[in-house]
């Protein structure tokens, strides 16, 4: 397994409950700032080997990225179940939900 596959499996595993991230905040605290896509990958083929917590993961405007209904659904009712407010369209409030390692605030991941 290459580093930065680890490092983002690290990050992932340290997103606490009823909190999310984006996949950009995790490439960049896992190394690599612009490989956002990578955490996408990482997330679709390794969620279930690794026991990762995907749907604590969102995109930058604060939204789920996707693309079934089926899967968006899923992901809301996760997020809610864990205390995290979903909105009808899928909306997170980053402000209120965000998780952000060492208490600091990363600018590009402001919506």
């Amino acid at each position: 397994m290459k580093p930065f596959t680890e490092n983002v499996i690290t990050v992932l595993q340290q997103i606490p409950e009823g909190r999310v991230m984006t996949y950009g905040q995790v490439a960049r605290v896992a190394g690599s700032p612009r490989a956002a896509r990578q955490v996408v990958r990482i997330l679709h083929s390794m969620s279930r080997k690794h026991n990762l917590p995907w749907h604590r993961v969102i995109n930058v405007k604060g939204q789920i990225a996707l693309r079934s209904e089926e899967g968006v659904m899923n992901q809301k009712s996760m997020l809610e179940d864990e205390g995290v407010e979903v909105s009808k369209t899928g909306n997170v409030d980053l402000a209120t939900y965000q998780f952000h390692t060492d208490g600091l605030l990363e600018e590009d991941d402001k919506p």
